[in-house]
């Protein structure tokens, strides 16, 4: 068969349907995978020089993943007492910190026959993650000068993020970035019921959910003064705060305290909103002198979402998507919470990258497999560097 010939066979077999929808799966288990075998071998290399035994497993269940791991396995009143909050204490409020989301996910899936709690977490992370990716081909599709390899390109870059680790963790990162961007889909789509259940649901996963509320709520308000027949605008609008309400109202009732989940983050992990006061300082303090990769890095990653806010105004992307994006960006920055948590903050940003997708779409195969298949890699070792190396928590 001439060369020709079977490259025209390739080309249209790559443009059939079943293989354009199988491509967003594949992408993101691929790009995870390198994550992981990279991680692994990081973390041989760390036993053999401090004679360790530690596992990939172990560092991927680590820190927060216990505490989810310990309210799937008993709920928030059956957390092993071996856990502690960021000051060494423990109190019965202090699990209430934890949405109750990805923990209620991974019980649902440990109760099928032959499935263990850890195995059901993982589980759970890697159908959200794929759930997510398909939202995010659907974004990229559908977004003004969207097209299917822009979409593929967002799902890449989605996945190589530089903390993408934490969606092979058992944290909630992937769960939530699964229900947010199906919400925004909602969005762009005018599928408001989509927009507010998802947005609902995502509320009890993360607080980070807030950025999406106002960005769900801000848009349907939008298309109910535009038409207030619009009944479905009108429910995805109510729909769209009840879970992070929901929650919040709960642990009140429960501390006794209207702000109790605020109260038990502050106390528990020194979190508070400080308007960004902790994080200028940190900038300025590893900038001026640095001391270690992760925590300049991280400063440099939070100055380029910046930068990229600023891009998504250039390139016009639809006003929600920026306005989630902010809003994550503003929860993250104004935090004065664990400083080397802020890269992990930054993953549900993820709209951010869709004005680099479009870009991307535009330009040579060469060109954009040579930016994927670097961001991979990057992705690959900073992910690695702060589970088996780094010795503080993400």
């Amino acid at each position: 068969m001439p060369e020709s010939s079977a490259r025209s066979r390739l080309a249209e077999a790559l443009r059939h349907p079943a293989a354009l929808w199988t491509a967003p799966a594949l992408i993101y288990l691929i790009v995870r995978q390198v994550g992981l075998f990279v991680l692994q071998l990081v973390v041989e290399y760390q036993n053999g020089l401090t004679g360790k035994a530690d596992t990939s497993v172990g560092n991927l269940k680590s820190w927060d993943g216990d505490w989810f791991l310990g309210i799937a396995a008993g709920g928030y009143d059956g957390v092993p007492p071996s856990l502690y909050d960021a000051f060494g204490r423990r109190t019965a409020e202090t699990p209430l910190a934890f949405f109750p989301g990805y923990p209620a996910l991974i019980r649902w899936v440990d109760a099928l026959p032959g499935v263990d709690v850890v195995g059901a977490a993982f589980a759970v992370s890697l159908i959200s993650g794929l759930f997510c990716t398909y939202g995010l081909f659907v974004l990229g599709r559908t977004v003004r000068d969207g097209s299917d390899r822009a979409g593929l390109i967002f799902v890449t870059l989605f996945a190589a993020s530089p903390m993408a680790v934490v969606l092979s963790m058992t944290y909630s990162e992937a769960t939530f970035c699964a229900f947010a961007v199906w919400a925004l889909v909602g969005v762009v789509r005018k599928r408001w019921i989509l927009a507010g259940a998802c947005c609902a649901a995502a509320g009890l996963v993360r607080p980070t959910a807030a950025a999406l509320i106002v960005a769900v709520g801000l848009a349907a308000l939008v298309a109910v003064l535009a038409d207030r027949g619009d009944w479905r605008a009108w429910a995805g609008g109510v729909l769209a705060p009840l879970g992070l309400l929901g929650y919040l109202g709960w642990v009140a009732v429960r501390t006794g305290d209207l702000m109790g989940w605020f109260g038990v983050q502050q106390r528990g992990w020194g979190s508070k909103f400080d308007g960004g006061a902790a994080t200028w300082a940190f900038a300025g303090e590893h900038l001026g002198n640095p001391r270690s990769i992760l925590e300049t890095g991280t400063v440099w990653l939070l100055a380029l979402a910046v930068v990229l806010v600023f891009y998504a105004f250039q390139r016009r992307l639809e006003w929600p998507l920026i306005v989630y994006g902010i809003g994550v960006l503003v929860m993250d920055l104004g935090s004065n919470g664990l400083m080397n948590s802020k890269a992990r903050l930054l993953l549900p940003a993820f709209t951010l990258l869709l004005p680099l997708a479009l870009v991307l779409a535009r330009r040579r195969p060469s060109t954009v497999l040579t930016v994927l298949g670097m961001a991979t890699l990057f992705s690959a070792w900073f992910g690695a560097y702060s589970l088996a190396v780094w010795q503080y928590a993400i």
